[in-house]
């Protein structure tokens, strides 16, 4: 597709279709597959972004463009990068260092 996607930027992206508990609309999301993979592959892994506040270890509490919410480590997916809209911009550093954190304690073995 010849998009350029870096690691840990925020993207709108499409979510729709979807089932069941899945988080459903256009919603930001960052980018959480490596540089390696996000240039040479047609997807993307993604972790979306959430105002909804639960009180789950796989969330991981953001701001991001003035908006408080949170990290959905436990909905994290790949997705076609057709379904990326808009790119909003970069993570911050603190939040990123989270992000991974959970990353690697959600899917430890």
């Amino acid at each position: 597709m010849g998009m350029e996607v870096k690691r840990t930027e925020v993207w709108l992206v499409e979510l729709n279709p979807t089932v069941g508990s899945e988080i459903k609309k256009s919603r930001p999301c960052i980018i959480i597959s490596p540089d390696e993979a996000n240039k040479y592959l047609n997807t993307v892994t993604i972790a979306p972004l959430t105002s909804t506040i639960r009180s789950y270890p796989s969330r991981v509490n953001c701001s991001f463009d003035g908006k408080k919410g949170q990290v959905a480590i436990d909905q994290v997916r790949a997705v076609d990068k057709e379904r990326l809209k808009k790119k909003l911009g970069v993570m911050d550093k603190r939040t990123i260092e989270q992000i991974f954190n959970t990353l690697q304690d959600y899917f430890s073995f």
